[in-house]
C-alpha cells in the first residue's frame, strides 16, 4: 500500500459532506457506485453512513429547523 493509500484510508470527512454523500442516494437515486467513484469514497463508508443513526442532537436540529421554517412561511416571510 503506497502512503497515498494509506492516507486515503484514514481520511476522515466533515459531517456535512457525509450527509450530502447521503443525501445524493437517499433524495437524489443515485447508487451508491456512482456516489463513491464520483466523491472518491469507498462503498462501504457510504453504506455506513447511510446506515448510521441520527444522533439525539441531529434529531433536535432537524425538528427545530423546521419549526423555523413554519413560522417563517407563516409570518410571511419575514
Amino acid at each position: 500500500m503506497t502512503q497515498i493509500e494509506v492516507f486515503m484510508s484514514n481520511q476522515r470527512y466533515p459531517e456535512e459532506f457525509k450527509i450530502e454523500a447521503v443525501r445524493q442516494m437517499t433524495e437524489r437515486g443515485h447508487s451508491v457506485a456512482e456516489v463513491s467513484s464520483r466523491l472518491g469514497t469507498t462503498t462501504h463508508s457510504l453504506y455506513a453512513w447511510r446506515n448510521k443513526p441520527r444522533s439525539k442532537r441531529r434529531v433536535a436540529d432537524d425538528r427545530l429547523t423546521g419549526l423555523i421554517k413554519q413560522f417563517w412561511l407563516e409570518s410571511g416571510a419575514v
